[in-house]
């Protein structure tokens, strides 16, 4: 689990100051974090008092571990006079994609170490009929999903969510722009009312779509916006160059040549373009991999696998595959299309420059990347300086 760094900021809260439960402080004293990130900071209290929190947090800002410290913290302060039956989770995670699903997982594992706290993620394409067991012969009490394969096994009545305490919904954003919001309603709907439940919320963008589903799903939450300026780390070098739109694979190449970055991470925006920048990248020897939805997901764990061994230092991924890819020491994160959503422009660099660590994002403008410009430059806050291609001092 990565923490961002906090330094720059001495009125951030330090997690001693919490209160936290024993078992979860020393796990996050193992993990040598000490202040809590912007996002921490302002969530904790509230969550921890069980009030409904609404945050507007990418990855990469710590948001991950605040919802994970109130679930654990809660559950132990808390306990229930009676164990609930097999197939009865007290808390539940909801995520858009199966890498970010199982990163949560991770970090839940990290935190929980000194715990008697069970949870598994529950995700599509992977290890099916173990993920059945353990939800019919263990008691699970935190639930880490994806919306299909959860409703596929509370429509086997595998699953209940009727005693859920605390429920997350994390990259709300993202399940609109992926079509799960109706899936999503089916299932807070079998959740307790919103009054019998703490709901935390968190979303890289507030637009009228996901205040909706706020006013609908939340009681009187506690709405929490991190400025933009502090999301995009000022440890990432990000360069914009002018880039015609069939020179694209030529001058990424330049820069793999030139340059030799030690490992970087290309984002485009379409499923069909991996194949191509990829199969332009191997035939001029470049070693690389690709990353997108339409893989089969043991192909896509495997690949990620690699790359966070090292193993293989070059990702094309789209933005629905690049989501919960947390990996250490990406130098270099290339924007060959420039995203269609601005925000995403934030999120995609984040995976640079991280723990106070230097990065650089290089962004490809052609004619049809254009048209974004303005939303980003009102989003960063500051004109973007666009130039030619220059591999000096990459």
């Amino acid at each position: 689990m990565e923490q961002a760094d906090t330094d720059r900021n001495a009125d951030l809260l330090s997690f001693t100051e919490l209160g936290l439960p024993e078992g979860v402080q020393r796990a996050i004293n193992e993990l040598e974090f000490t202040s809590c990130t912007a996002v921490q900071s302002q969530v904790l209290p509230f969550s921890l008092s069980q009030h409904d929190v609404c945050a507007q947090a990418n990855t990469g800002t710590g948001k991950t571990a605040a919802f994970l410290t109130t679930i654990l913290s809660q559950h132990i302060e808390f306990p229930l006079d009676r164990e609930n039956p097999i197939g009865f989770p007290r808390a539940l995670v909801l995520a858009p994609t199966r890498e970010l699903t199982m990163q949560i997982k991770q970090d839940m594992n990290a935190l929980s170490k000194y715990t008697n706290i069970r949870s598994l993620a529950v995700v599509g394409g992977k290890r099916v009929k173990e993920q059945r067991d353990e939800l019919t012969k263990r008691r699970i009490e935190v639930v880490v999903a994806t919306p299909g394969r959860l409703l596929d096994f509370m429509g086997q009545s595998i699953l209940d969510l009727s005693r859920v305490e605390i429920l997350v919904i994390d990259e709300a954003d993202r399940m609109l722009d992926m079509g799960f919001i109706p899936d999503v309603r089916r299932i807070v709907r079998q959740t307790p009312e919103r009054r019998r439940r703490q709901t935390m919320f968190f979303s890289a963008t507030f637009n009228d779509d996901v205040r909706r589903l706020i006013d609908q799903w939340m009681f009187e939450p506690i709405r929490i916006e991190i400025p933009s300026e502090s999301i995009a780390a000022d440890s990432i070098d990000q360069r914009f160059w002018i880039v015609g739109r069939d020179e694209k694979r030529r001058i990424l190449y330049e820069f793999m040549k030139k340059c030799s970055p030690s490992r970087t991470l290309i984002f485009v925006n379409r499923r069909s373009e991996v194949k191509k920048v990829l199969k332009s990248l191997q035939k001029r020897k470049v070693r690389c991999e690709g990353l997108s939805g339409d893989m089969p997901q043991r192909k896509r764990t495997a690949a990620l696998n690699r790359f966070k061994r090292g193993e293989t230092r070059h990702i094309v991924a789209t933005d629905v595959a690049g989501r919960g890819l947390h990996v250490e020491g990406i130098t270099h994160v290339v924007n060959y299309d420039l995203p269609d959503i601005a925000e995403d422009y934030v999120h995609r660099i984040g995976r640079t420059g991280r723990a106070g660590a230097e990065g650089i994002s290089i962004s490809f403008v052609s004619e049809s990347d254009g048209f974004v410009l303005p939303e980003l430059e009102e989003l960063l806050g500051h004109k973007v300086n666009c130039t030619p291609p220059n591999f000096e001092r990459i």
